[in-house]
């Protein structure tokens, strides 16, 4: 009788390889997938489900299949990459500098203009100089401005 080849640790090692990769060539360009790698969690899934079962079959039956020394050493290998996805995209990208030039909380934001939804310029300090309910010079006290930063991709 003569023994098959293992290959469902190999597959399973490639695929947590393409999903290490996957991230910064594809799915690190698209706000669903970069925010919250979950495209790549079912990779890394997929992959070390495909250890597991070449694991056992090569432990199981060793006498039908081969794989009971390059099996662990690919299983070994597969957690140390998604170890290492996890390190990097988890705990380091939390570590992020802050900005020195951000305003913050509490701190009065710097005078700009944008166009409103008419096209229409508009400043900041038009709109905190505006009273709330009345003609300007009426005494009243001025408007709110609320400021909604969107991180872009960046």
């Amino acid at each position: 009788m003569t023994r098959r080849r293992n290959f469902l640790p190999l597959a399973g090692f490639l695929i947590c390889v393409a999903a290490f990769l996957a991230y910064p060539l594809v799915f690190a360009r698209y706000p669903v997938t970069r925010d919250v790698p979950w495209a790549s969690w079912l990779l890394f899934v997929l992959g070390l489900a495909l250890v597991a079962a070449g694991l056992l079959r090569a432990f199981r039956r060793p006498e039908t299949f081969r794989g009971r020394i390059m099996g662990p050493i690919l299983g070994v290998l597969s957690l140390a990459v998604v170890g290492f996805f996890f390190l990097v995209t988890e705990v380091y990208s939390r570590q992020l500098p802050a900005s020195a030039g951000a305003p913050q909380i509490g701190q009065k934001a710097p005078d700009f203009t944008l166009p409103d939804s008419q096209g229409r310029p508009v400043r900041l300090s038009g709109l905190l100089g505006a009273p709330a309910g009345g003609a300007a010079g009426s005494g009243a006290p001025g408007s709110w401005v609320l400021l909604v930063f969107y991180r872009g991709y960046w």
